[in-house]
């Protein structure tokens, strides 16, 4: 790499740090010319979004087992003596939880959903949600007798959130971490004037859309997030006096501040193009979400995630105007890190996890005038998944977990990957109930990729571990 490349690279890393301020610092810093441009009709626009569960989602009480011998192991590890049981009500109980029908039946067995999740069920029932079973970091395939002897290599420390937050986004276990498998895929496709807005963030800063060429922009709940004062007075000084934007954008010699003028000047024009493309929230626009209730207070409020997931159906709407036929989008719901007070805290975050989601579906049905449902996937990721065991009132860290993609696309109402064994002691328990994967982030990311668009050459560099494993598509795309 030379070494104009390395301070470039240097600079916007650097400058992305800021995003605190009221600069959005996360453009592109390189020609997009080098970008593979994928060859797409005009009608071929296609958009993937991960859902980040930050904490560590509990997958035992979000998808269930409920076949007798299955439930009896779960009630008997998950009740406790003391008040902060953890074991969900059971089918037909009130609040108990909900029965799903996967089109593949797995033998013997039966599922269900956390009681919080009504909206997720319509939408696995109606064929437009999946399940993918005991997902997590690898970098190769591992049994639990491999695992316990060190046999095979894996990633680096395991159950620690920021690691493992890391290994999730960036897909390199044991690698470098300067880049998430969303911004190299965004490398790939990125080309054009919009392509500034290939990657987009609505929850700040994050390693997953960090590609080599492309940087993502950010963007906040209510839109492009603009420089004050730049049109407006300054310290007693009239606007059309306003020295501001003058001093940003002035041209220099030194390198640094070159490359800030230059940065800054791309970012006021990037702010003004999306915002005058942005499709408008509310009435006569992208339709804002109903409150959500919460399950626990039975009191209505606003849903942060669905009015993330609100910005993002805004963005794709102006896919058009902005030139772009491929987008990668990343939104958060923190929360997740349930070692007190789980079977509340949890009840709440599915809550909304479902409402959002549901919401994004709706819009997305009717998008200005077009059903783009087909177009665009939701995927989950969390930093790891947790342990069967019960601390008390909450569960530890874990490894592997069950995750949700929706959308038209997806090959919906089924369970994909074998559903572990429920209980103790078993081939995949590495201590306390927490699952030894069975499917890769690699195999994860590389299914959704290859609808994305991508060529098994390109899944080769974004994915370096995809080749470790036998199967690339785990089949859960059309």
């Amino acid at each position: 790499m030379s070494l104009h490349k390395t301070r470039r690279q240097f600079v916007g890393q650097m400058l992305a740090l800021a995003g605190g301020s009221s600069l959005p610092f996360t453009l592109n810093l390189a020609a997009m010319g080098s970008a593979a441009a994928q060859s797409t009709g005009a009608g071929d626009y296609k958009a993937l979004v991960c859902l980040f569960l930050n904490g560590g989602n509990d997958h035992f009480n979000t998808v269930l087992a409920t076949d007798s011998e299955s439930w009896s192991a779960y009630q008997h590890i998950r009740t406790t003596t003391d008040t902060g049981s953890i074991a969900l009500p059971g089918l037909g109980a009130a609040g108990g939880v909900l029965p799903i029908s996967p089109a593949t039946a797995q033998a013997g067995r039966s599922f269900a959903l956390h009681p919080s999740m009504l909206p997720m069920k319509h939408l696995f029932d109606s064929g437009r949600a999946a399940v993918i079973a005991n997902v997590g970091t690898l970098v190769r395939p591992a049994t639990l007798a491999q695992y316990k002897a060190g046999a095979v290599p894996l990633p680096p420390r395991l159950f620690s959130h920021n690691d493992q937050q890391t290994q999730w986004q960036s897909a390199q276990p044991g690698g470098g971490i300067d880049f998430g498998w969303g911004g190299r895929m965004a490398d790939m496709i990125a080309a054009g004037a919009g392509s500034a807005f290939t990657a987009v963030s609505t929850s700040g800063n994050t390693l997953f859309l960090s590609g080599q060429e492309v940087r993502q922009y950010q963007i906040s709940g209510t839109g492009p997030i603009a420089i004050r004062r730049l049109s407006d007075t300054l310290f007693g000084a009239p606007a059309a006096a306003n020295p501001l934007r003058q001093i940003i954008t002035a041209a220099a010699s030194e390198p640094l501040q070159k490359e800030h003028a230059a940065v800054t000047s791309r970012a006021i024009d990037a702010q003004a193009k999306l915002s005058g493309a942005l499709a408008p929230a509310g009435a006569g626009g992208v339709a804002d979400p109903v409150l959500y209730l919460n399950p626990n207070t039975g009191v209505a409020a606003v849903n942060p995630l669905a009015m993330q997931l609100q910005t993002v159906a805004r963005v794709i709407a102006a896919h058009g105007a902005l030139g772009l036929k491929r987008q990668v989008f990343y939104v958060s719901l923190g929360g997740f890190d349930t070692h007190d007070f789980q079977r509340a805290n949890q009840a709440d975050l599915l809550a909304k996890l479902s409402h959002a989601v549901a919401y994004f579906d709706t819009v997305l049905a009717s998008l200005q005038g077009n059903d783009m449902r087909k177009q665009v996937t939701l995927f989950t990721a969390s930093d790891f998944g947790r342990t069967f065991t019960s601390n008390g009132d909450g569960t530890d860290h874990g490894w592997g977990s069950h995750h949700f993609v929706v959308g038209g696309a997806v090959k919906g109402r089924n369970i994909y990957g074998s559903m572990p064994v429920t209980g103790l002691g078993h081939e995949l328990d590495v201590g306390s109930g927490a699952l030894l994967p069975t499917t890769s982030v690699d195999q994860y990311g590389a299914t959704l990729a290859s609808w994305f668009g991508l060529s098994a050459s390109q899944m080769t560099d974004v994915f370096p571990n995809i080749g470790n494993f036998s199967t690339r598509n785990l089949g859960f795309m059309v």
